[in-house]
């Protein structure tokens, strides 16, 4: 089986000059390649270069979206782990821990958004007398 999508790549790897990795040519749907089935190597193993494809910005866009929506996920899971343990805690001893924990870049307005979104789904609520604690529900 042969994937259409690999073959411009390994086509253009393989047509690579040996010592100035330089395109000779340009390789285009028409151009033939053929196997040499008489190739013969001392070496076991031969390398083939292959060519990294120019990501465009829709897949770029994309990529970045699901990173950052994996990242909402894994702090709302910071927050529910340490408010599980805690059951109440104040937000500014919340919030170091989640930095800690997460080991992923991430700002303390990004915790704060994931926090009111677990208050929103009843996770936690806040305190009814003092407003800088939360308490874990569920």
């Amino acid at each position: 089986y042969i994937d259409t999508d690999a073959v411009p790549a390994a086509t253009q790897a393989g047509s690579l000059e040996k010592k100035k990795k330089k395109p000779r040519l340009p390789v285009w749907d028409k151009d033939t390649f053929v196997i040499n089935e008489k190739f013969e190597s001392r070496m076991r193993k031969i390398k083939i270069n292959n060519i990294q494809w120019k990501e465009s910005k829709e897949e770029r866009d994309k990529m970045v979206e699901g990173v950052s929506r994996d990242r909402l996920y894994l702090i709302d899971a910071v927050l529910v782990r340490i408010m599980k343990a805690r059951k109440t805690i104040l937000h500014q001893q919340l919030i170091p821990q989640v930095l800690e924990q997460v080991k992923v870049p991430a700002q303390p307005s990004d915790i704060k958004k994931r926090i009111e979104s677990l208050i929103e789904r009843d996770y936690m609520e806040r305190d009814t007398n003092d407003r800088n604690r939360y308490k874990y529900l569920a």
